[in-house]
Order: C-alpha cells, then sequence, then structure tokens
C-alpha cells in the first residue's frame, strides 16, 4: 500500500514527526504535490487549509486530513475527506493506515461521514521522536496550561503540559550543529508550565553542553518564550550555553487591559521586566504582538504602538494581524480595522528595519509562494 504526504508550505514540522511515527510502524511516505494513489495525507492549518478543499474533494485517492484545523472542525471535512484524524496523530494515524490496509474497524481518534470515536490516548514525547530522516526541530514540550482566547495550541495538545526526557533530546540532538527547540514556552521545560523553575532547563543545557561542535539556541523560533519566565538566572543561563544573539519574548498586545481581555496570563509589567533582564544580559529583545483583536479599542491600540516605539529602541518588534482561529474563543470574529495612525506607525517602524512581520494580512507569510 503507497501512502503519499502532500507537500505543503509550513507543514515542516508535523510531516517530520508523522513521517518517522509512520516509518516506525512499516510506512514510508512517498512526498506527492497533489493526490496520488493509494492514500495522500494532508496536514492542514485554517490559513491555507481551504485553498486545498477542492483538491481534497475531488482526488482520486483515499484522503486522510490532520492538524489544526482538523481538529477544530472535523464535523465539516468528513464531507470533503475520507478519513479525518482528530487530535495528535503519531499514534492514530499509523494505526488508521493498518486499519485500512487489513480491513479493520476504525482506531479512536478518527472522524468519517458515518462516525467518530475521541481518542482514547495522549502522545508520550519520549515513546515518539521528533523527526527521522526528514528532520525537524526538536520538541521539547507539548500542551499549555494558559488559555489565550486566539490560540489553538491549548484545544489540540491539553492544558496539561508535557515534557520529552533529557536523554531523549540529547539523542535527538546529536543530528544537528544548530540545535533549536520547538516548545510553546521553552523556559518552561520540565515545569507545570505555570510556575517557573528553571533547574530543569539547566540540567538539560549541561548535558547539550557535552556535545562537542554544537550551538545551542534557547529563547528563539521556533520556540519563543512567556515574558514572566525571564528572570534574570534564565537570561545568565542562555548566556552561558547558548549561541543566539536575540531572545524571542511574547507580549502579544502592549495594553493590561488587551492582555486581560485575550486571557494572557501577564503584564505588561512583566514583559518590561522581561526586556530589563535581556538587555542587562546583553540580549536584543525581539517581542511579539497582535494587532486588530475583535474588541481592541482605539486606545488600546495606541498603547501597543506606543509600546512598540520604546521597545525599537532597544530591541525588534514582531507583528502579526489578529486571525480567527476555529476552535478557540474568538472563533468567528473578525479583526477588527486599525487606525490610520496605528497603520502609519507600523509602516514607520518596518521602514526603520526595527519591526518585522505582516500586520496587515495574515495570509502573507503562508502564501508568499504557491502552496507545495
Amino acid at each position: 500500500m503507497r501512502v503519499c504526504w502532500r507537500k505543503i508550505r509550513g507543514q515542516r514540522n508535523s510531516m517530520a514527526c508523522l513521517y518517522a511515527a509512520c516509518e516506525r510502524a512499516g510506512y514510508t511516505l512517498d512526498f506527492v504535490n497533489g493526490p496520488e494513489n493509494d492514500i495522500t495525507l494532508y496536514s492542514l492549518n485554517s490559513i491555507t487549509g481551504p485553498s486545498l478543499f477542492q483538491e481534497i474533494r475531488s482526488a482520486d485517492a483515499i484522503t486522510i486530513v490532520g492538524g489544526p484545523h482538523a481538529c477544530a472542525r472535523w464535523d465539516e471535512l468528513t464531507s470533503i475527506a475520507d478519513y479525518v484524524v482528530v487530535g495528535e496523530g503519531e499514534f492514530t494515524l499509523p494505526r488508521l493506515l493498518r486499519c485500512i490496509e487489513d480491513d479493520l474497524p476504525l482506531p479512536p481518534g478518527v472522524a468519517t461521514s458515518t462516525s467518530f470515536q475521541a481518542a482514547d490516548h495522549s502522545v508520550l514525547l519520549d515513546g515518539n521522536p521528533s523527526f527521522s530522516e526528514h528532520k525537524g526541530y526538536i520538541e521539547i514540550s507539548r500542551g499549555c496550561p494558559f488559555g489565550c482566547t486566539y490560540c489553538q495550541t491549548p484545544r489540540i495538545f491539553g492544558n496539561k503540559i508535557r515534557h520529552r526526557s533529557i536523554d531523549s533530546i540529547v539523542k535527538l540532538a546529536q543530528s544537528f550543529h544548530d540545535i533549536r527547540f520547538l516548545s510553546p514556552n521553552a523556559l518552561a521545560y520540565g515545569t507545570d508550565g505555570i510556575h517557573p523553575e528553571i533547574r530543569h532547563m539547566r540540567a538539560l543545557l549541561r548535558e547539550l553542553a557535552k556535545l562537542s561542535d554544537k550551538d545551542i539556541f534557547l529563547g528563539t523560533f521556533p520556540g519563543e518564550i512567556r515574558p514572566e519566565f525571564v528572570s534574570e538566572e534564565a537570561v545568565d543561563l542562555i548566556a552561558r550555553y547558548c549561541s543566539n544573539t536575540k531572545v524571542h519574548i511574547g507580549a502579544q498586545s502592549g495594553a493590561d487591559s488587551t492582555l486581560k481581555k485575550i486571557r494572557r496570563g501577564h503584564t505588561l509589567s512583566d514583559v518590561w521586566n522581561a526586556v530589563d533582564h535581556c538587555v542587562d544580559a546583553g540580549f536584543i529583545p525581539v517581542i511579539d504582538i497582535i494587532v486588530g483583536f475583535p474588541d481592541e479599542t482605539d486606545d488600546e491600540l495606541l498603547k501597543t504602538v506606543s509600546f512598540c516605539r520604546e521597545v525599537s529602541g532597544i530591541g525588534y518588534v514582531h507583528a502579526h494581524r489578529f486571525f480567527s482561529l476555529p476552535g478557540t474563543p474568538l472563533e468567528g470574529r473578525g479583526s477588527r480595522d486599525l487606525i490610520p495612525e496605528v497603520e502609519s506607525a507600523l509602516g514607520s517602524l518596518a521602514l526603520s528595519g526595527r519591526l518585522t512581520g505582516s500586520w496587515n494580512n495574515p495570509e502573507i507569510r503562508f502564501f508568499s509562494k504557491v502552496p507545495k
């Protein structure tokens, strides 16, 4: 039975971990630019996913879809695809392939047009490598205890954070010269995700430092950090063991009232404390913000712009436009219009080289190339 993976821009890590999971079960994935027999797999996010619906609907092959959009919209996608994997796929997908091949009853975690049974498990990270032949980032933690209203992460992976063991991380790290971590909050490694406890990350970095000819990057994409986890001890640890000169911090707004509305779980004061710690340790802070939340007022937008101006004097800003994601509390809510003062200020900061991102159109970073 031939199993194909539909190449889609931005799905590198999903591909890497599912390729490894299928390989361990005896299925080697072929990479394709369109549906091919016998089976074609799709990992869909909520921005690029709809552009592939017609392809999936008319495919002359068995189609299996998964990913963030499938987890939130599985009941709609069962009219388009043959099978929908709902939730984490490392265990469910190989079981489904075996059931299709041997004509067995479907496993939990799979939806069709006639049936659905919720998954009966959560993935143990140590039992599933982040990658095999095709490399992705090293996923050190999964899940998030916070309930940010715009985010799909806790709705897909749960609000209890899980961690990969140090031994497993070190083994995966041997495949890279540059070691980078995939995590919803890299400094939360080993903790409950709420209360900072740096000893776990210290233990990990000490072991990784024993590997020769390696550069470690902590607090950079794709593992930014929450501001309240940034302490003097934490940045000193990064300075001692890591090669990055920048630290990426998720602030999301420059207005405390907005942070409260989106249930971010930290304050603007936490952000400034984090920035100060980074600067004191010699790091350049890079601050993520989102503009255009549905209930964001003009005053809150202007406060965020003022915050961005201040940050740009000592670091950089990475800006995003709010995009409503299925399965989140803000599902179905459109982004509010940006007032001219905000557009002008963000544009000026971008021209000065101190601000990056796409604050006008959230699809730009996904559709700058045709999905392949």
